[in-house]
């Protein structure tokens, strides 16, 4: 049976049933679409102002891909300007092939690139390091927890470093997990902050929050591409599509008077963020390797040995007018 016509141009054949609404459509008329949805998502949760410098989480993986490849599209009706800036989480076999999509990114979109390392801002301490250090501790299992919180604030260090208002990321997973935290914390009264964020210094959203995975794969297939395979192990993309939705939805609802938190919930504030609190544990528990590791992020620790200096690598791509 012939693939019917597109329902929007009414020209080519259609690619696919789109998911989200049953149209038949076009690879081109998808990816409009598609493009479309997420500059609504933009304007109409206020993420990205004009005049925005824009740093964007570049992991070399398809949500991350797909987020650059559609702002660098939106950007002239967004009034915005974009900065690619990748982490090294120093994972052996596995983020030297993803960084070099990255660099390949950056030079087929022309836009400028910034790599920042966990060894350079975090006192040596890798993730390879950190599974070494957890490894037989009960804590072998955290890696992820360690490598999300440890992340995050990298490419916090890496915005500031090139001068970013916003930073924006592509995995939907972020958002979620954040939805899901104000839930549990919120005990009887919502303290959602709708479709954008703020929890770091720099306001950070989400602009593929509402995209489902599929859509994702299927804007990368049609776009054609270039990205590195991601984790096998990630979540379930539908759970995360529903929290993010549930976060929309909930801020916009009536606040009800807010309940005091129970005490086991107060008690999880501490004058220390997670990546410091997570280094301590890590530094207490020994160093990375055969190094003095400092006793965190913002505290001197003792002297160490001189060490090769690997500073931030910065690529400047110049565009082309």
């Amino acid at each position: 049976m012939p693939a019917p016509q597109c329902a929007s141009c009414h020209k080519a054949r259609a690619a696919l049933h789109r998911p989200r609404s049953g149209q038949a459509l076009c690879g081109a008329c998808f990816c409009t679409a598609f493009e479309a949805e997420v500059l609504h998502t933009v304007i109409a949760g206020r993420l990205l102002p004009p005049g925005a410098v824009v740093a964007v989480g570049a992991s070399g993986g398809k949500d991350s891909t797909v987020l650059a490849h559609v702002l660098r599209e939106l950007a002239p009706r967004l009034g915005i300007s974009l900065h690619l800036v990748a982490v090294d989480e120093g994972i052996g076999g596995y983020r030297d092939a993803a960084l070099a999509a990255v660099r390949r990114q950056a030079a087929r979109w022309e836009l400028p690139l910034t790599v920042v390392a966990y060894a350079d801002l975090f006192g040596g301490w890798t993730m390879d390091a950190v599974a070494r250090s957890t490894a037989g501790s009960g804590r072998s299992r955290a890696c992820c927890t360690f490598c999300g919180v440890l992340r995050r604030r990298a490419l916090e260090e890496g915005a500031r470093l090139v001068g970013a208002t916003h930073v924006v990321t592509g995995e939907p997973d972020d958002m979620a997990e954040a939805v899901l935290m104000n839930f549990l914390r919120a005990a009887g009264g919502w303290r959602g902050r709708g479709l954008g964020s703020q929890a770091g210094a720099l306001p950070r959203c989400h602009p593929l929050q509402l995209a489902s995975q599929k859509e994702v794969v299927l804007y990368a297939h049609f776009r054609r591409l270039d990205y590195f395979s991601e984790c096998v192990s990630r979540g379930a993309a539908s759970a995360v599509l529903d929290l993010v939705h549930s976060a929309g939805r909930l801020a916009l609802a009536r606040q009800r008077p807010r309940r005091p938190a129970p005490a086991p919930l107060r008690a999880l504030a501490s004058a220390l963020c997670q990546a410091c609190a997570l280094l301590g544990g890590l530094n207490a528990a020994g160093p990375p390797g055969h190094r003095q590791g400092p006793p965190g992020l913002d505290e001197e620790g003792p002297p160490r040995e001189p060490q090769p200096s690997r500073p931030p690598t910065s690529i400047l791509i110049p565009t082309t007018s």
